[in-house]
Parts: C-alpha cells; structure tokens; sequence
C-alpha cells in the first residue's frame, strides 16, 4: 500500500499523485509501487525492498543523492503470539525531492506522526522528519516498555498461588521480547551516534535538538530493557522456586490427610476380620471401636497442625 502525503493550504493532507516535496508511506509495496517510485525519483531499487526484509539490521547508507536508514521499530505482535513484543526494520530514504518510508507492516510510528504532529507537519523539510521518526520510534519502545512492566506485574500477582506452568511460559515469552528489544536497541543507539558524528547530511540547531531528544529517549529505553530484563530473570527463577514450593506444600498437607485417615481404615479393617477380637461380645463395641478410631485420628491431626503439617 502507497500513501501520499503533502502539505496544502488545509495542512497536511493525503495526496493523489506523486509530487516533490511529498512524503510516500508505503507498507507491504507491491511490485509495482517500488517500480512506479523508481521511475518517479531514480532511487535504487534495494532501498525500497532491503527494509522489508525482517531480519534486515540497523545502518546507514548512501549512494549518489539518496540516503537509506534502516532502523529497528518496535511492533506488538499480540498475547497470543509466541513473543508479544519484536522489533521489524523500518527504511527511511531521504532524496533531494522526496522521504519515503518503507516497511513490511504497519509499524505505527509514521501512523503516530501523523496524528501527533500533522498541523505542524512539513513534508518539505525532509531532514526534521526523518529527526522526528527516528525519536517517534525511541517513544514507542518505553511505550511498549511501560506495557510490559504492566503485564509482568499482573502476572506476578497470579505466579504467587500458581502450581502450574503458565505463568512462568508468559513470562517466558516476554524475556524474548526484552531480548529483541536490547539488540535493537543498541543497534539503534550505535547508528543515530554515527549520525551524529558524521556529515551524512546538513543538521540545522533544531534538528540537533532533535537528534539529541532521540538518542536520550533511546538512553532510556536501553537502561528500562536492561532493568526490565534482569528483573524478569531473577523473577523467573524465584518464582519457579515458588511454584515448587507451593506443589511441596499441596502434597504434604495431602500426605498429612492420607495418614489421619489411614488409622480409622486400619482399625475398620482389624475389627473387619472373621476372628475373635477384643468387644466382640459387648453390644456398644461399634460405637466404642468408632470412637476410639476417631479421637485417634484427632489426636494425629492435632500433632500435624502443631508441627505444621497441616
């Protein structure tokens, strides 16, 4: 899918054909979008189709007048899927004429400019909004960061009474998404820094201001999935010591009822016996047999509960 944007008298607003100045937001192109932005623009052809690679790092490159930047976004793949939280390349291609942004999926950080910035929104200065993607993108990883933290600690409350293995797996599955998210992370960091040193293309003070918001939201998201993901370790491990115990707990109170019981039985049994037994003659011996088996067991329970067993 191919969207055009512009700035017109109303603001900034979609666009029916290409133009210079514009921005194009492409997600999951076709064939024949890439060819059309080729014919359109003279941009390579691998820096419309190397982002939509998902396995595609963090870089910069730039041939002739066009400059590509791959950088990793964060995309929430839902509760159900196998790794809630990943990360998926977004490419950025700056020309003298155009910024496109290119990615397999819908990423949500172009979406997110759009709606937080679009009356302030120029398309023609293509450098702040390739400054503003870039700390959009570092936003949404402590976005995504403060969901996680959420959901670790919903599911902290449930491990504590927990005797099975879901918890643990859930969180499991978001050790993952803190793994992807520090790799990313610091390929992210590793990058804007080359763009800070290097002379890629012309900074104005306020786009420095920019690039310098970006890399300290992206300061803190790496220290936030560092905390995050030392937190969720030593969870883990604490909690499957817990599960552990709790099983440990659950087996000996039934081991502990299993023995009251097992007195009763046992006495039920003897006097089950086709021989000669003690009360055999005396019309109470039931009723005295009965209570007997049960101030036994009562007495063992009593022991249990004073030495914590039950």
């Amino acid at each position: 899918m191919i969207t055009t944007l512009g700035n017109t008298d109303r603001g900034l607003e979609e666009l029916q054909q290409l133009t210079d100045g514009c921005w194009v937001n492409l997600v999951d192109p076709s064939a024949e979008e890439i060819a059309e932005l080729q014919r359109a623009y003279g941009i390579p052809a691998d820096y419309l189709t190397n982002p939509l690679d998902p396995d595609e790092r963090a870089r910069i490159e730039k041939e002739d007048s066009a400059l590509l930047t791959i950088l990793r976004a964060p995309y929430s793949s839902g509760d159900s899927a196998d790794v809630p939280y990943t990360t998926i390349p977004l490419g950025i291609v700056i020309t003298d004429r155009v910024i496109i942004t290119v990615c397999k999926v819908a990423s949500g950080v172009p979406e997110e400019l759009i709606r937080t910035r679009s009356r302030s929104l120029n398309t023609a200065k293509r450098n702040q909004l390739f400054l503003l993607l870039f700390l959009i993108a570092a936003k949404r990883f402590l976005q995504c960061l403060r969901a996680i933290n959420k959901d670790v600690d919903l599911l902290e409350d449930q491990l504590q009474a927990s005797l099975g293995n879901r918890e643990v797996l859930a969180l499991l599955k978001y050790q993952k998404s803190l793994t992807y998210f520090t790799t990313a992370l610091r390929a992210n960091e590793l990058m804007m820094g080359r763009l800070q040193r290097g002379t890629l293309f012309q900074m104005y003070p306020d786009d420095e201001e920019l690039l310098d918001d970006a890399l300290t939201e992206i300061g803190q998201a790496v220290e936030m999935t560092n905390i995050a993901s030392g937190i969720l370790s030593q969870m883990m491990d604490a909690f499957a010591s817990i599960i552990s115990n709790n099983l440990n707990v659950v087996m000996k109170f039934l081991t502990s009822i299993t023995i009251v019981l097992a007195l009763p039985t046992l006495i039920a049994s003897i006097y089950g016996m086709n021989v000669k037994l003690p009360l055999g003659p005396y019309p109470h011996a039931f009723a005295i047999v009965m209570g007997g088996s049960a101030v036994l067991a009562s007495v063992v329970m009593v022991v249990f509960r004073r030495l914590k067993w039950l």
